[in-house]
């Protein structure tokens, strides 16, 4: 299965990025033996326009737009549902194990996610019930991909 991310905002040059760049690289090299390749990260820019509704859907388009045909996406949202890193592990796994060719995982923008993206994901997840700025959430979503693929891959790095 392909995984691709998608978000909002452009994370420049720095430790941030430093440490998102290394966990997406252990997922790289970690995921094809199980299944699970990684296509790479698409950074959209904040929408401009005037009103949160015009911005949120302008971003919604742009996310979606990024992810191949038909592939289920995991909509990453404060509001969304709190999960353990082994239940993460074992959802990537069932997409995987179910046909799906195409993962999309979907990092919004300061202004939230379009209901219309929320409503056609097939798992909105919570990283917490704390606000991160897109820089944070790129980081944890990174590392918690490589933490799935090595609980999937029975590695001692996840310590149940």
């Amino acid at each position: 299965m392909r995984l691709t991310i998608a978000a909002v905002g452009r994370m420049k040059a720095g430790p941030e990025r430093e440490l998102a760049d290394r966990y997406f690289d252990r997922l790289k090299k970690a995921g094809p033996p199980l299944g699970l390749d990684y296509q790479g990260l698409f950074e959209h820019p904040e929408s401009r326009l005037a009103t949160t509704p015009e911005r949120k859907r302008d971003e919604a388009q742009r996310l979606a737009a990024s992810l191949p045909e038909g592939a289920a996406r995991i909509v990453l949202d404060e509001t969304g549902r709190l999960m353990s890193s082994q239940d993460f592990a074992d959802a990537i796994a069932g997409f995987r194990d179910g046909g799906q060719r195409d993962l999309g995982l979907l990092i919004g923008g300061p202004d939230g996610h379009d209901e219309s993206l929320r409503g056609s994901a097939s798992l909105v997840l919570s990283l917490g019930r704390m606000t991160f700025p897109h820089q944070i959430a790129r980081i944890l979503l990174a590392e918690q991909l490589y933490r799935a693929v090595t609980i999937l891959a029975g590695h001692p790095y996840h310590r149940s």
